[in-house]
């Protein structure tokens, strides 16, 4: 199954993406801010991320290259 995590900081977009997602037989995970997402990215490693552009402390940009300075770190350590 197909696991997708959505970070989304207002709460009825994330759970209106979560709620559709799983009609349509998704395994979702979500995140309030690109704190926590950052972090269920790393535990969880979903096939995709949905990301808010526009969030307060961590923009979706942010948490985006975040993530992929940590692949390339972890793809050089091999």
């Amino acid at each position: 199954m197909t696991k997708i995590l959505v970070i989304e900081d207002e709460n009825s977009v994330r759970e209106n993406l979560v709620e559709l997602l799983e009609a349509e037989d998704f395994e979702t995970i979500d995140a309030a801010n690109g704190k926590l997402g950052i972090n269920l990215a790393l535990t969880e490693v979903p096939d995709l991320i949905l990301c808010d552009l526009m969030m307060p402390e961590l923009d979706g940009y942010a948490v985006l290259s975040t993530l992929e300075v940590i692949r390339k770190e972890n793809l050089k350590s091999f």
